[in-house]
């Protein structure tokens, strides 16, 4: 199943790993977003010390360095082969320890079942052609007890507007061509896919970025950017 991704999609990202760790460069608005979305990560999981993490489609690294800085045993999956490669250059610079494979979710299930404490996809989802089995495959690798928790963007006419036209179009906050509007998910399409993976969705929230102030907030405004916080039953 390392069939399930887009070779533009993954050629779109590996143009921007020279610069994906600049907090000023073309992925800023993702340094912007990092500790929100870590705060959340850490909330739902009740804490990240000593736990074994998998960060799927982790791109350079950001949050999976950001996971094991917080005491998690922290490993991230890309199939985007240099910026992996610059994720785990900068793991080498910053001392910070985190593991990298060049695996889809899919191939990982296979090798890894029943295997992490905590799973994140986030920011992922919307990139890949066939998102439910990713959601499968994430299920597959969460230990029973699990928490699990996906981020994406919604699918509607203001989604469009702000994560496209505003985000890529006139505000340049993050590089032309990143998002393509038809592989937004409606949060009832990803909560169904959970379910039918063995998930118990637990909540929904919004992940709100404010690019004049470059704060973003978790809050219960999900029309654009949002979460979905699960468990893999016992």
């Amino acid at each position: 199943m390392s069939s399930n991704a887009d070779t533009s999609e993954l050629a779109n990202f590996d143009k921007q790993a020279a610069t994906w760790w600049d907090p000023k460069g073309p992925m800023r608005a993702l340094h912007h977003i990092n500790g929100p979305r870590l705060r959340y990560i850490e909330h739902c999981a009740g804490g990240l010390k000593n736990k074994r993490v998998l960060d799927v489609g982790c791109g350079g690294g950001l949050l999976t360095e950001a996971l094991a800085a917080r005491g998690a045993n922290a490993t991230g999956i890309d199939l985007a082969d240099e910026v992996l490669e610059v994720a785990r250059l900068h793991g080498l610079e910053s001392g910070v320890k985190a593991t990298y494979q060049r695996l889809s979710a899919e191939q990982f299930a296979a090798q890894e079942p029943a295997s992490f404490d905590l799973v994140c996809c986030l920011e992922m989802l919307e990139h890949v052609p066939d998102p439910a089995s990713v959601i499968a495959s994430v299920a597959q690798i969460a230990k029973p007890g699990a928490t699990v928790v996906f981020s994406t963007i919604n699918r509607n006419p203001k989604a469009f507007a702000l994560a496209v036209v505003g985000a890529e179009y006139v505000l340049s906050l993050v590089p032309r061509g990143t998002h393509d509007y038809a592989k937004f998910i409606k949060p009832s399409e990803l909560t169904a896919w959970a379910r039918a993976a063995g998930l118990e969705p637990i909540e929904i929230k919004g992940l709100q970025y404010n690019p004049l102030t470059q704060l973003a907030k978790i809050n219960d405004d999900i029309d654009v950017n949002y979460f979905l916080h699960c468990k893999k039953p016992q």
